[in-house]
């Protein structure tokens, strides 16, 4: 004799798509503003009506716009669906991610050093990018906490041509910081 329980399987309702628009019968409205399928603006009707309109063309009410009369196109859920979705695609495709580049530096750097850096941060900034420099105080060199804030504001009028300031350098703990943005 097995004694094997069968799981019950119950519809996840977070699981499932959720539509960003009502279609047909989800539109709760008693009125709405009718666009026809070539999109010539019908008018005010009851939903009824709309519904009636679209079954008679074969085609699906789609609520695009809420409101108090809430704007109801007639065409096909999927081609409307697949639309907004590359439109959504679209838009996301032209979104620019600022990034913070991080450039770290120490109060008694060499010219060298400093060159390599300013210009990395340069081309970060010309990228479009956000640039926090952090200067980083060890040991003794807490004591010398204006060579630490020159560096930073010379960091801060070499670059003056291509970028503002953000959040003025502060210290914190063993640490001063300084966020420059581009000024594009």
């Amino acid at each position: 004799m097995e004694d094997c329980i069968k799981p019950t399987y119950q519809a996840n309702s977070q699981s499932q798509e959720k539509s960003d628009f009502r279609v047909n019968g989800q539109i709760t409205a008693s009125q709405v503003r009718l666009i026809l399928a070539n999109g010539d603006n019908f008018g005010i009707i009851s939903t009824r009506d709309a519904l009636r309109k679209a079954a008679d063309q074969g085609l699906d009410l789609i609520e695009i716009a809420s409101g108090q009369i809430p704007v109801c196109k007639i065409l096909e859920a999927g081609k409307y669906r697949y639309e907004l979705q590359k439109r959504r695609a679209e838009a996301k495709k032209k979104q620019k991610v600022v990034e913070i580049k991080e450039i770290k530096l120490t109060p008694n750097i060499g010219d060298n050093d400093y060159g390599v850096k300013l210009r990395a941060a340069r081309r970060f900034l010309e990228d479009g990018n956000k640039v926090k420099f952090n200067l980083r105080f060890r040991g003794r060199e807490m004591s010398y906490i204006d060579l630490g804030a020159a560096v930073l504001t010379r960091a801060k009028t070499d670059l003056s041509d291509i970028a503002k300031v953000e959040q003025e350098s502060k210290l914190e703990g063993r640490q001063m910081s300084l966020v420059m943005a581009p000024t594009k």
